[in-house]
């Protein structure tokens, strides 16, 4: 995933970075505060997902405004700016039309920016999404007293070496994420940008209340939004769905705001983007193994994580493969194969595998 990263300067004078990967139809990723373009492409729980946008899409993605690469030194954020920042980078690529994609954050510059420019923008996606920022969808003193409480431990949790506030965030995005993915979502709060600069960002987003904008969205759209979200409430990607006449919601079995590529809903989520393109979900795309009947009482009685790792040695996976795929470190792959070894009562990798092989667990399932 080699990528090239230009820079580009608004009206403003900011100068924002941006970066293309992969080759096809052009795709553009909105930019949040939580990605950096210098890092995105070595952090186990992001370059799955870049990795899966560039399989049949060139994609362009930048650090927005007091972000990443782009400058962070700005005197300005606006609601307006922002968008702006989306124009400009576009025009910096020479992209006349693409598909467009709006995580988060990014969903309403996404929706906005599709309104002002609708012969520009092919295909709009979706993701954890929201059309009323924490503020405006918040109406009782104490959910407005909640917005504010959040503002300040958000500051916290990038000033603070106390690990009580580092995990706020991590924790919000990724609930049932390992301590390995918890710490590199720590890790990307430190290099992303400053808490002064997240702070006067989430101020912005707070006050984001675009539904009548939406409705006259005409684009092709595809909402996704992840059940149990803790970031984002299920309910706002609903709104969207409801205001946009040419939109499809698909909702999400997970409780991560960032679907990580163990749940059986990461699939479910490439499956209905590469069909809103006209594309098949790709082979290569491991389906999370599940309990198999009629197999040895060892192999039944192995955890959902086991029988993961067990399955990816099956298909003669590596150590290092099989942590790359499901976002953990070869030293733990380490201590789960010698839990496997233990419970199915083997000795070597090849006998572990005979056994998988015998149950199934060399299939993609």
């Amino acid at each position: 995933m080699a990528q090239e990263i230009r820079y580009c300067v608004t009206q403003d004078g900011v100068r924002l970075a941006y970066a293309k990967v992969g080759q096809g139809l052009p795709l553009v990723k909105i930019g949040t505060w939580l990605t950096h373009l210098g890092h995105d492409l070595d952090n186990p729980v992001w370059r799955p997902w870049l990795e899966n946008l560039s399989r049949y899409h060139s994609l362009y993605r930048y650090d927005p405004r007091g972000c990443g690469l782009s400058d962070w030194a700005v005197d300005r954020f606006t609601l307006e700016d922002l968008v702006s920042d989306l124009e400009t980078v576009v025009d910096a690529a020479g992209l006349e039309q693409f598909a467009l994609m709006g995580i988060s954050q990014g969903s309403w510059i996404a929706i906005t920016y599709a309104l002002r420019h609708p012969e520009r923008v092919s295909h709009l996606i979706i993701y954890g999404g929201y059309l009323r920022g924490m503020a405006r969808r918040n109406n009782t003193e104490l959910e407005a007293e909640e917005t504010e409480v959040y503002l300040r431990l958000l500051k916290l949790a990038w000033a603070s070496e106390n690990p009580t506030y580092k995990q706020l965030l991590s924790t919000e995005l990724l609930p049932e994420g390992t301590p390995e993915q918890l710490g590199w979502i720590n890790h990307l709060q430190h290099i992303s940008t400053s808490a002064e600069n997240v702070v006067k960002l989430q101020q912005v987003y707070n006050q984001i209340y675009i539904p009548e904008l939406a409705t006259n969205v005409r684009t092709p759209t595809l909402v996704l939004h992840p059940k149990h979200d803790a970031a984002v409430p299920f309910e706002e990607g609903r709104i969207i769905a409801v205001h946009m006449a040419e939109a499809r919601f698909v909702p999400l079995d997970s409780k991560n705001h960032i679907i990580l590529t163990t749940e059986p809903a990461w699939n479910q989520l490439w499956r209905e983007f590469y069909h809103f393109f006209g594309f098949e979900l790709p082979a290569d795309q491991p389906e999370p193994p599940q309990p198999i009947a009629n197999v040895p009482l060892a192999i039944a009685d192995l955890t959902l994580r086991e029988r993961q790792i067990l399955h990816l040695l099956a298909q003669g996976y590596r150590n290092d493969e099989i942590a790359q795929t499901l976002v953990i470190t070869p030293k733990t792959v380490r201590n789960y194969i010698s839990r496997i070894y233990e419970k199915l009562d083997v000795t070597s990798r090849g006998q572990a595998i005979v056994l998988a092989r015998e149950a199934g667990f060399d299939t993609h399932q």
